[in-house]
């Protein structure tokens, strides 16, 4: 792929994450913008009709987001913390960009809130490579446009 191409593409590595339209820290991971149909099946007129497959309710998964730990993470443990005594559901937008920093999609997440929080694990083993502390927020909404 040429470079030029790499300006149109979305990349992976380039998102930010919103919530209530303020930026609470940059995250380098996003797993979970799945959604699906439940699927049934029905046998119409006996016998030997068709069977046909109806769209049932649809589900969301949650979204899992990565990120170092650093100065920011202070900010994402209090959001987190905060839905103890005051849940509130936000308006979260997760933003993909290209090679140039334009917007390519973007995914709107309805009432969001933090649900889990992981923490780094510590360890002094290990490669160096793996050597970065990683924290997670897992978001439960109610679907994403």
């Amino acid at each position: 792929m040429a470079n030029e191409d790499l300006g149109m593409a979305g990349l992976a590595w380039r998102f930010g994450v919103t919530v209530d339209g303020e930026q609470i820290a940059l995250f380098t991971g996003c797993a979970g913008l799945d959604a699906e149909y439940e699927a049934f099946t029905w046998k119409e007129g006996g016998g030997d009709g068709p069977v046909v497959t109806l769209a049932g309710r649809l589900t969301y998964t949650n979204v899992k987001l990565t990120r170092p730990v650093d100065k920011d993470s202070a900010k994402v443990l209090r959001w987190f913390a905060a839905q103890a005594s005051k849940p509130k559901p936000h308006h979260v937008t997760i933003t993909l960009y290209d090679g140039n920093g334009a917007q390519i999609a973007a995914w709107a997440l309805t009432d969001a809130w933090p649900v889990k929080y992981s923490g780094p694990t510590l360890t002094t083993l290990g490669e160096p490579a793996e050597a970065v502390a990683l924290e997670s927020l897992e978001l439960s909404h109610r679907g994403f446009a």
